[in-house]
C-alpha cells in the first residue's frame, strides 16, 4: 500500500518484545496472576486532583477500565469513547476521531495522558489524529466540572484523561507483572498485538515496556450505500513503542518514559476539485480567472484530476518524553507533591502520490507541578502551576495557518470541605496567553482568562445523592482561530482567522442525581451553559459543498441531558437504559439559530448478564434524525444500532486469559454521524466481528 510497511526496525523490536513477556512468565508469578481480571476495584477518579471517589464527584463522571474497557475499545479514542452517555465523536474515517462532549470538541475537549497534555494537532483540524494509542490505556477518565479548572479553563465540553503505565509508580509485587494481547476484526480485516510488561530491574527501580502493531485496512459499511462497501482511504496502519523507567522508593517515585510512535491513514472524502477555490471580500470565487476570459483548461484539468486520484494520506511520526514524581509528605503541611512534565517532537505530513504536500510541526512541551496541603480549617485542597509551550508550523499546498508560537501559563487552586452528608468543592485558575505569528501584516497576541466553578453533592439518603455545580470559565482563542488563512481541502472549507477575538465566557450550571446501592442504580445529569462570545466558523459562500468560512463570536447557549439506568433483573441478569440530548444554538441576532454539526439525540437499551465464567451483553439503541441544523448545513438521518458481545475469563496455566468477541451493527445498517465533516463520504462502519484473546500475568 505504501513505503510506510518498509520499516523495519520498530517493527522488529515491538514482535521480539511481546515474545519476551510471555516466556519469561513461565517461571515467575505476580499479584496479577491471583487477581481476577474481571473485578472492579472502588475507584478513584485521577484527574480529579484530589483523587475523589467516583460516587463523591460532584459532576458526572466516565471511567472506563478492565474488561469494560477492553470490550470498548477501537483504534481511536474518539470511537472508544463514543457510546458513552453524552460523548459522540467526531469520525473522519478510521484514522481520526477526537471526543465530542455535550456538542463541544477540538480546543473545548482536553486530552491528557496521565495529567500531561497530549501535543499534537488533533485540535486543529478534525482530520488529524489524537496521538494515542487507546490498546495501551489503562483506563480512560471524562470529566466536567471544579476539578476539569485544574488542567485548563478552555476545556468547556470537559477532559479526558487517559491513564496508562508508561511510568511505573509502584514495584511489581513478584518481579513481574503485565499483560499480552491480539485482536481482529472484519469490516476493516484489521489485524492488531499489543503487549505491556513492569518488571524489577533492581531494589527499588522498576523497568516498563510497552508497544503495538495495527493494520486495518478500509474499512466496510453498511448496506446500499451508493459509493459502494468500503470508504476508500480509510485504512490505518500504526505501531507504538515505549520504555520507562522509575526509581521507587517508600515516599515517592521518580521516573521518565520514552514513546515512539509511527501511523499512517488514508484521509477520505478529500476532494481536489476546490483548489482554486478564494475569497473575494466575502463570497468565493472557484475556478482560474483565465477561464473566466474563455480561455480552455480542458485537457489540464483532465491532467490534475488523474494527478490526485488517490487518497491523500497521512504520516504521523510522533516521539514524546514524559517525567513525572511523587514525593508524600516533604514538609509539614504538605501531604504530597507532584510533578508532571513532557516534550513532543510531533511531526505530520500529508501526501499524494507519494509526494509530500503539507506537513504541519509541532514541538511542544507541558510541565505542572501541584501539591496536596492537609486540611486547615476542614478545608484540603490542591494548589499548582502549570506552563505549556507549543511551536507549530505548517508548510505545503495546506498551510493555512502561519508559523505560530503559543506560550501559555496558569496558576490553579482547587478546595473540598466536607460537612456531615455534605461535599463541597471550589476551582480557580488564572491563565496567561503569549501568541508569537510569523507572518507579514499579522500582530502578535496576548490575553488573560480567570475561571472559577463551585459545587457541592448531598447524600441526601444512603444510597443517593444529588450533586449540583455552577462555573464561570474563560477560553482564550487559539492560533487557529485568529490567524488562519487558506484553503483546507480535508474539511472543504476556505478558513478565515480574525485578530480581534475576545475570550469566550462560559455560564454553566450542572445537576446530577444518581443512586449508587440496591438493585436499580442510576445517573442523570441535566446542563444548562450560556457561553458569551462563542468562537466558530461562520460560513459566508457555498460553492457545490466548499465553504468559505470566518472565524467570529456570537453568543450560544448549550441545554442537555445525559444517563442511564441499571436494574438488577436477577442474580445474573441486568437491564440497562441509556441515553443523552444535546440543544446547541445562538442566543441572539439573525440567520441561522442552530450550531453546526451537533450530535443528535440518542437512547437505547442493553440487557447483560454473567454465568460462571461467561459475561454476555446485547444492545440496541436508536440514534435520531437531526434536522436543527445550520446554514449549509444538510439534515443527517436517524438510525438504528444493533450490538451483541461476549466475554470468558479463564486461567490457562495458571494465567488469568480472557476471550472476547463482539458483533457491532447486526443488521449492517446504513449510518451517518452528523458530527462529522465527511459525513457523506464515510459513513460509520457495517457489520463488524471483533474478536481477540488477553492474557494477565
Amino acid at each position: 500500500m505504501s513505503q510506510f510497511t518498509k520499516r523495519k526496525p520498530l517493527s522488529l523490536a515491538l514482535m521480539l518484545a511481546f515474545g519476551a513477556p510471555l516466556a519469561v512468565h513461565a517461571q515467575t508469578a505476580t499479584s496479577r496472576t491471583a487477581s481476577d481480571p474481571d473485578s472492579v476495584p472502588t475507584v478513584v477518579v485521577s484527574a480529579s486532583a484530589l483523587g475523589v471517589v467516583h460516587d463523591d464527584m460532584i459532576t458526572p463522571v466516565t471511567s472506563l477500565g478492565g474488561s469494560e474497557l477492553v470490550r470498548a475499545r477501537e483504534s481511536t479514542l474518539g470511537e472508544t469513547l463514543a457510546h458513552q452517555p453524552g460523548i459522540t465523536s467526531s469520525h473522519f474515517g478510521a484514522g481520526a476521531s477526537r471526543p465530542v462532549i455535550r456538542g463541544m470538541d477540538g480546543p473545548r475537549v482536553k486530552i491528557l495522558s496521565d495529567g500531561a497534555e497530549i501535543q499534537d494537532a488533533s485540535t486543529i483540524s478534525p482530520d488529524h489524529a489524537v496521538a494515542f494509542e487507546p490498546v495501551l490505556a489503562e483506563r480512560i477518565e471524562v470529566l466536567r466540572g471544579p476539578s476539569a479548572l485544574a488542567y485548563g479553563g478552555g476545556a468547556v465540553g470537559g477532559v479526558v484523561n487517559i491513564i496508562d503505565r508508561k511510568v511505573p509508580t509502584a514495584m511489581p509485587e513478584n518481579g513481574l507483572e503485565g499483560s499480552a494481547e491480539v485482536r481482529a476484526n472484519s469490516a476493516a480485516r484489521e489485524k492488531t498485538g499489543a503487549f505491556e510488561f513492569t518488571t524489577a530491574a533492581g531494589s527499588n527501580v522498576a523497568l516498563h515496556v510497552e508497544g503495538v502493531k495495527r493494520d486495518a485496512g478500509d474499512y466496510r459499511v453498511g448496506k446500499d450505500w451508493e459509493d459502494g462497501r468500503r470508504v476508500l482511504g480509510s485504512y490505518k496502519e500504526g505501531e507504538t513503542g515505549t520504555v520507562g523507567l522509575s526509581w521507587i522508593g517508600q515516599n515517592g517515585y521518580l521516573g521518565a518514559a520514552y514513546t515512539k510512535e509511527r501511523t499512517e491513514y488514508g484521509i477520505p472524502g478529500h476532494n481536489h476539485d476546490f483548489e482554486g477555490c478564494h475569497p473575494h471580500g466575502d463570497h468565493l470565487h472557484c475556478g482560474s480567472h483565465e477561464e473566466e476570459e474563455g480561455h480552455d483548461h480542458g485537457e489540464e484539468d483532465h491532467d490534475h484530476e488523474h494527478e490526485h486520484s488517490e487518497v491523500p494520506v497521512v504520516k504521523l511520526d510522533s516521539e514524546r518524553w514524559d517525567v513525572c514524581g511523587e514525593y508524600r509528605n516533604p514538609v509539614a503541611g504538605i501531604e504530597r507533591v507532584r510533578m508532571r512534565a513532557s516534550f513532543t517532537d510531533y511531526v505530520h505530513d500529508e501526501l499524494e502520490e507519494n509526494v509530500v504536500s503539507t506537513s504541519f510541526r509541532n514541538k511542544g512541551h507541558d510541565a505542572r507541578v501541584e501539591a496536596v496541603h492537609a486540611p486547615i480549617a476542614g478545608l484540603r485542597g490542591v494548589f499548582g502551576l502549570q506552563t505549556t509551550r507549543r511551536d507549530f508550523s505548517a508548510l505545503g499546498e495546506e498551510a493555512y495557518v502561519p508559523p505560530t508560537l503559543t506560550k501559555k501559563h496558569a496558576a490553579f487552586l482547587t478546595e473540598e470541605y466536607k460537612l456531615a452528608n455534605w461535599r463541597f468543592e471550589a476551582g480557580l485558575r488564572h491563565e496567561w496567553q503569549d501568541i508569537e505569528v510569523d507572518a507579514p501584516g499579522l500582530r502578535d497576541t496576548d490575553a488573560r482568562g480567570t475561571s472559577a466553578s463551585v459545587g457541592a453533592v448531598w447524600k441526601l439518603t444512603p444510597g443517593y445523592s444529588l450533586g449540583t455545580s455552577l462555573s464561570r470559565s474563560h477560553r482564550l482563542p487559539t492560533a487557529e482561530e485568529l490567524y488562519a488563512d487558506g484553503a483546507h481541502l480535508a474539511t472543504a472549507t476556505y478558513e478565515i482567522g480574525n485578530q480581534d477575538l475576545e475570550k469566550e465566557t462560559s455560564n454553566n450550571i450542572d445537576l446530577t442525581l444518581r443512586k449508587f446501592e440496591g438493585d436499580t442504580t442510576f445517573s442523570v445529569s441535566a446542563f444548562h451553559n450560556k457561553v458569551d462570545n462563542y468562537i466558530y466558523a461562520r460560513t459566508l459562500d457555498n460553492h457545490e459543498g466548499f465553504q468559505l468560512v470566518q472565524y467570529t463570536q456570537r453568543d450560544a447557549v448549550f441545554t442537555g441531558l445525559e444517563g442511564e439506568v441499571r436494574q438488577k433483573l436477577s442474580s445474573n441478569l441486568n437491564a440497562t437504559v441509556f441515553g443523552d440530548y444535546v440543544r446547541a444554538r445562538f442566543d441572539n441576532g439573525d440567520g441561522s439559530r442552530n450550531l453546526p454539526r451537533i450530535p443528535a439525540s440518542r437512547i437505547g437499551v442493553k440487557l447483560d448478564g454473567d454465568w460462571n465464567q461467561w459475561h454476555g451483553m446485547v444492545e440496541l439503541y436508536r440514534v435520531g434524525k437531526q434536522d436543527k441544523v445550520a446554514e449549509y448545513e444538510t439534515e443527517t438521518g436517524g438510525y438504528n444500532m444493533l450490538n451483541i458481545g461476549t466475554h470468558y475469563s479463564t486461567r490457562i496455566g495458571g494465567v488469568p486469559t480472557q476471550f472476547y468477541a463482539r458483533l457491532n451493527n447486526l443488521t449492517d445498517e446504513l449510518a451517518f454521524s452528523h458530527t462529522s465533516f465527511i459525513k457523506n463520504a464515510a459513513p460509520l462502519t457495517g457489520r463488524n466481528v471483533t474478536a481477540g484473546i488477553r492474557v494477565i500475568f
